[in-house]
């Protein structure tokens, strides 16, 4: 038994240096991390306002790489609403030619059965007439122009006309009381 106590201190004292060792070697660890910590602190220090103005630098090209893209998606947007604009608008105003279309159709049938003349007979019934008129005036124009006057001429100089024109006038609603 007793060689077995001799033994358990032996090992407690190995145990111990190991264990001494192992703490010199942890602190001396702590020690150098903390000097590297203090080292970039230093170096960060110095070298941060380099730093700070490349990464102000990078946001702007960054910034204008997204603005140039958002301008293009905007336009091309912007393209394609107008297409569209265009499009229904061409389609809009095919209705609406459709529409006055059969509009003009159902007046034109409508004034058809009513018998009214088209504008395309009205020019060609003008047209003939001035023909007509032409005509009349080089076969006698000079006869029926003195015929006309003397007419006019005749009607005036006849004052004797006209007051009987008046009486039978008068007369004439009393006729039709009479008749009822």
């Amino acid at each position: 038994m007793v060689t077995k106590l001799k033994k358990t201190s032996e090992e407690e004292g190995s145990a111990t240096g190991e264990a001494a060792d192992l703490a010199g070697t942890v602190k001396e660890s702590a020690q150098q991390i903390w000097l590297a910590g203090l080292g970039a602190f230093s170096k960060a220090q110095a070298e941060g306002g380099k730093v700070f103005q490349a990464l102000v630098k990078e946001g702007l090209t960054i910034q204008k790489r997204t603005q140039a893209a958002a301008g293009e998606k905007l336009t091309d947007a912007t393209a394609r609403m107008a297409s569209m604009a265009t499009d229904l608008s061409n389609k809009a105003s095919g209705q609406w030619d459709k529409l006055e279309n059969i509009f003009e159709e159902r007046v034109s049938r409508a004034l058809k059965k009513l018998g009214v003349p088209t504008a395309r007979e009205i020019d060609e019934l003008t047209a003939r007439i001035e023909e007509l008129n032409r005509a009349v005036a080089s076969l006698g124009g000079g006869q029926v122009a003195a015929r006309r006057a003397a007419r006019k001429t005749a009607a005036r100089s006849e004052p004797v006309k006209r007051p009987v024109a008046k009486a039978a006038r008068k007369r004439a609603p009393g006729r039709k009381a009479a008749a009822e």
